[in-house]
């Protein structure tokens, strides 16, 4: 069982449990299956519907490969190969990209390389007023490669809410969610608003922590059937889950939140996430490379992962990380509406005494520096913007499951930001 306590485990989605083998060998992956024990709590679409982008129907050796994805031994690997053995959505580069300006000067603080070994950096990235100041790849990663983002996944889809709100496909935050998604009603999010799903206050019933087995957690219900065995979708789960408290009445950080989130979008524009992200993001950015979603589901039925799936470079992540800095200006065009990121960022109040003591839309407080703010994901990515010093790091990690570092590494963001060219 993972303890939803630890930090690692509210960053992002967690995909191993100890009440299984941890790192299945081949001859296990059926103990691994836990659908069966799943039947009824969303559908379970077994009908092939027609080849579909990026998908095939996952071998007993696909499945084995999906579920060593976190292993210690080899994860610094598996977090940029996600693409060769889950089911992904891509997203086009920029037709004609723009270049991150470059400026020398800037000298990391402390003892870098200490700090990124005992940090499993794979990548790190430093920009104080839009220039690169400072690069490391680390572990064989190179600029070309992508990395997945994990749970920074849910500060891009808080991005493509403001920008749907800013085109009126969204009329209001506090519009509920079956405006959109009708087939809500009556379950545990029938109620719940756009603003709930952002700030992850939906009050339905479910935990973050995944266990398997014979009597499988919802978590884990939904990891299994969705993502390793592709026979439902990720959201779909959330018309049947019920409630345990009124909405906007407590903080429960629920990847399955964002999923709903992301269908809403879905049906709000009429376009795929990875489109929406691609036309509205990527394109306008001047990404340079390619990144992808992982998505769910069988072929020709599966959407993008909006909770947990993207991944790019380490210098597209940082675009994003620019963008929030420029209230939602890049390239002198207005990508995000003026003032959306920072209600993004305005942060509730959580444990004082946490690495993490605070939330907005999709975003986290990670330290104590004025005004800063986070996209965190599970085994240590973290896009870190801080206005008072116009500086953005991003770090892509491996962290081995359950390590808990955000102190540590929002110790030294915060060193780096107040480090002077």
């Amino acid at each position: 069982m993972i303890d939803c306590k630890v930090l690692s485990c509210l960053a992002g989605l967690t995909l191993v449990a100890t009440s299984a083998p941890a790192f299945a060998q081949d001859e296990d992956w059926r103990a691994w299956d836990v659908a069966e024990g799943c039947r009824g709590l969303a559908p379970l679409d077994d009908i092939e519907t027609g080849p579909s982008l990026a998908f095939r129907d996952p071998s007993p050796a696909t499945i084995a490969m999906r579920r060593e994805l976190l292993n210690p031994a080899v994860n610094s690997f598996t977090f940029r190969e996600v693409d060769e053995v889950f089911a992904h959505r891509l997203v086009n580069a920029a037709a004609e990209s723009t270049d991150l300006p470059e400026a020398e000067g800037f000298v990391m603080p402390g003892d870098y390389a200490a700090f990124a070994h005992a940090t499993h950096t794979d990548a790190m990235l430093v920009m104080r007023d839009g220039a690169i100041v400072f690069e490391d790849y680390r572990n064989r990663f190179s600029p070309d490669e992508r990395h997945s983002g994990f749970s920074m996944s849910k500060t891009i889809v808080a991005l493509l809410v403001g920008q749907a709100l800013g085109r009126g496909e969204i009329a209001s935050l506090d519009d509920p969610a079956t405006r959109y998604w009708p087939a809500l009603e009556g379950g545990g999010y029938d109620g719940v608003t756009i603003r709930n799903l952002l700030e992850m206050r939906s009050g339905v019933d479910i935990e973050e922590r995944y266990d398997f087995g014979e009597n499988p957690s919802l978590a884990a219900c939904i990891h299994d059937t969705a993502i390793v065995l592709n026979r439902a979708r990720f959201a779909d789960f959330g018309i049947a889950v019920g409630r345990r408290e009124e909405p906007g009445s407590g903080f429960n950080y629920a990847t399955l939140d964002t999923a709903v989130l992301g269908r809403i979008l879905e049906e709000a524009t009429g376009t795929p996430l990875e489109q929406l992200t691609a036309e509205r993001l990527w394109e306008p950015l001047g990404a340079a490379h390619e990144a992808f979603w992982l998505a769910d589901g069988p072929q020709g039925t599966g959407r993008a992962l909006a909770g947990m799936g993207f991944n790019a470079t380490l210098r597209d992540f940082a675009r994003l990380g620019q963008l929030m800095l420029d209230d939602g200006l890049s390239n002198g065009e207005r990508l995000l509406p003026e003032g959306w990121v920072a209600q993004m960022t305005a942060m509730r109040p959580l444990d004082p005494d946490s690495p993490l003591p605070g939330y907005g839309f999709q975003t986290w407080q990670l330290g104590k520096e004025p005004g800063a703010y986070s996209a965190v994901g599970l085994a240590g990515q973290y896009i870190y913007v801080h206005p008072q010093s116009r500086t953005v790091i991003v770090k892509l990690s491996h962290y081995p499951p359950g390590a808990e570092l955000d102190d540590v590494v929002g110790h030294y963001f915060a060193q780096v930001a107040n480090t002077s060219m």
